[in-house]
C-alpha cells in the first residue's frame, strides 16, 4: 500500500511546479522531470510490474488518473504561458481607433512621365534608356554640336574629373549628360532605320536653382527615322501627344529656331484654356527638328534614303502646367505635405 499512498502526494508535487513553469522552456523540462520519458511518473508506472496481482488494478488506475490530470494542467499553463508571450509588452487599449497603413503614391513627376509613355506607345513608339554619366562623342560630337559651342562650356555643363593613365591615350572626357539626345545616337550605331523611340530620362545642367530652373530635372526626347518622314509628321505627332497629356482644346504652332542637330529646327507653342487662364496667349513647351544630315552620316544612315524628326521638352514643365505648381524646386524637396497633393 506504500506504493498506491506515494501516488497522490508526487501528483500534487506534479501539478504545483507545471502551474509555477514562468515560461514556455521551464513548463517543457518540468514536463520531462515528470512525464517524459525519464520521468517520476514514468518511473511510477514501470514498477507496476512489481506489484501483486491484487495491487496492480488499483495502481494502474489511480496512475493513469494522475497522468491524465498532469497532462491536462501542462496544456492548460501552456495555452495560458502562449498567450502571455503574444501579448504586447506594453499595455494597449484594444478600444481606441485603428490606425491605418499609409498607402504609397507614384511621384508627380513618375506620374506624367507614365502618362507621357503611355501616349506614345499608343502611337507604336518603345522606350530606350541609356547612361546619365555620357562622353562628349555621343553627348555633343556625334550631334553635330560644335567644338565652341556654349552647351559645352564648363559653365553649363557639370563635366567629372578625368581619369586614365596620363603617359597612355588621352583620356576621355566625361560630363552628366545635358539632355536625352545621346541615347539617340546609341540607338541609331546599333540599330538599323527604321526607328521610334522615346527617351525618357533625368538630365543635368548648371541652371541655377530658382522657381523654374535646377540642376537635375528630367526630359523625355522622340525620334522617327523612316523613308519620306516629313515635318508634317512630325506635327501631327506633337498635337497628338500633347492632346493626350493637356487636353483636346490643345493647338500647336512651330517658329523657326536653331539646333545643330536638327535642320530645319523649330520651337513647339502651345495654348488651351490653362494657358490663357495664365494671361498668356502662347508658351513655349518643347524644341523640335528634322534630323541633321551630318547626324545621320555620323552614325551610318544615308541621309538620300533616311529621313527622321527628333523633338523633346521637359517633363517638369509639362507637370508644372498641368498641376498648376509655380516653383520646379518643390519635386526635389520631398515635402510629404506637397507629395500627398497627387
Amino acid at each position: 500500500m506504500g506504493f498506491l499512498n506515494d501516488i497522490e502526494p508526487l501528483k500534487q508535487t506534479a501539478l504545483t511546479e507545471l502551474n509555477a513553469a514562468p515560461d514556455l522552456a521551464a513548463l517543457e523540462q518540468t514536463k520531462g522531470s515528470w512525464i517524459g520519458p525519464n520521468g517520476k511518473f514514468t518511473t511510477l508506472m514501470k514498477q507496476l510490474g512489481t506489484l501483486s496481482k491484487e495491487e496492480k488494478p488499483a495502481a494502474g488506475k489511480l496512475i493513469n488518473a494522475a497522468k491524465i490530470e498532469l497532462e491536462a494542467a501542462l496544456t492548460s499553463r501552456r495555452e495560458e504561458l502562449e498567450l502571455k508571450a503574444a501579448l504586447p509588452k506594453e499595455p494597449t487599449d484594444f478600444t481606441l481607433p485603428g490606425r491605418r497603413r499609409a498607402l504609397g503614391k507614384l511621384h508627380p513627376l513618375t506620374q506624367v512621365t507614365d502618362d507621357i509613355v503611355r501616349a506614345f506607345r499608343k502611337i507604336g513608339f518603345a522606350v530606350a534608356d541609356g547612361p546619365e554619366i555620357e562622353d562628349e562623342y555621343h553627348c555633343f560630337d556625334a550631334l553635330n554640336t560644335p567644338a565652341d559651342h556654349p552647351a559645352r562650356d564648363s559653365q553649363d555643363t557639370f563635366y567629372l574629373a578625368k581619369t586614365g593613365n596620363p603617359q597612355a591615350a588621352p583620356p576621355i572626357s566625361q560630363l552628366l549628360r545635358t539632355h536625352t539626345s545621346s541615347v539617340q545616337i546609341r540607338v541609331m550605331e546599333k540599330q538599323a532605320p527604321p526607328v521610334r523611340i522615346i527617351v525618357p530620362g533625368r538630365v543635368y545642367r548648371r541652371d541655377n536653382a530658382d522657381a523654374t530652373h535646377n540642376p537635375t530635372f528630367h526630359q523625355i526626347e522622340g525620334l522617327y527615322v523612316d523613308k519620306n518622314v516629313t515635318v508634317g509628321d512630325l506635327k501631327g505627332t506633337v498635337e497628338f501627344v500633347f492632346r493626350e497629356l493637356m487636353g483636346d482644346d490643345v493647338k500647336i504652332r512651330f517658329r523657326p529656331h536653331y539646333f545643330s542637330y536638327t535642320e530645319p529646327s523649330y520651337e513647339i507653342d502651345f495654348t488651351n484654356a490653362l494657358v490663357k487662364k495664365m494671361g498668356k496667349d502662347w508658351l513655349e513647351i518643347a524644341g523640335c527638328g528634322m534630323v541633321h544630315p551630318q547626324v545621320f552620316e555620323t552614325v551610318g544612315y544615308d541621309p538620300e534614303v533616311w529621313t527622321g524628326w527628333a523633338f523633346g521638352f521637359g517633363i517638369e514643365r509639362i507637370a508644372m502646367l498641368r498641376y498648376g505648381i509655380n516653383d520646379i524646386r518643390l519635386f526635389y524637396e520631398n515635402d510629404v505635405r506637397f507629395l500627398k497633393q497627387f
